[in-house]
């Protein structure tokens, strides 16, 4: 199955929460959920039971598009993460929040995912001093991503506006150099996913 590239807000009313897809819109009024906080398309009088396989397919899909992956990428990541020491579910949140594109949008140098990825495959960044083009680079502790010099000035009203945004506890986030360090692999406590990563785990080991 290849991304999804229909209309995002869609992806938030069948999920029935707010993925935070469309970055700062998401915090306004206009926001789909604020308006028609229900699933797209016909609406029965009788709500339909989900059933326990249909829960695990809704958690697998809100991860997916939550992180803008394919399920092909879905089911690498999980591979890996079943083969890591640490809880299978922690480990694949962590291998998601490594992404390339998921640091830039943490170190609030993009307004959303969608956003960060477009602005890695167009070469704004180095990764340990070279060049990094490919948004599903995973990072480790210590590695060091910057801007390139003629790419600062996409990034002044990011950093002009960085003191009001949260910050992530295992990103070190210099302005003066413009960089990015990884100080540690995120563990469950930081990192604020709406989702309920045991039941993606029973989904995929079925």
């Amino acid at each position: 199955m290849s991304r999804y590239r229909g209309p995002s807000c869609k992806i938030c009313r069948r999920a029935r929460e707010k993925l935070f897809l469309k970055g700062e819109r998401c915090h306004t009024a206009k926001c789909a959920i604020e308006k028609r906080n229900f699933p797209p398309g016909f609406r029965s009088l009788k709500p339909k039971k989900i059933s326990e396989y249909g829960k695990r397919l809704r958690e697998k899909q809100k991860l997916r598009f939550f992180y803008g992956v394919s399920e092909k990428q879905m089911r690498i990541y999980f591979d890996k993460a079943s083969k890591a020491k640490e809880i299978t579910g922690h480990s694949l949140l962590s291998l998601f929040e490594s992404r390339l594109d998921n640091i830039v949008f943490r170190a609030n140098l993009a307004k959303s995912r969608k956003e960060s990825r477009q602005l890695v495959r167009h070469s704004h960044f180095l990764v340990n001093g070279k060049k990094a083009n490919i948004p599903s680079i995973i990072l480790k502790k210590s590695d060091v991503v910057t801007i390139k010099d003629k790419s600062l000035s996409l990034f002044k009203d990011a950093f002009d506006s960085m003191k009001d945004k949260d910050k992530q506890v295992w990103l070190i986030v210099n302005e003066s150099e413009k960089s990015i360090v990884v100080d540690h692999n995120p563990n469950r406590e930081e990192i604020d996913v709406p989702v309920d990563e045991q039941l993606i785990v029973e989904y995929y080991s079925k």
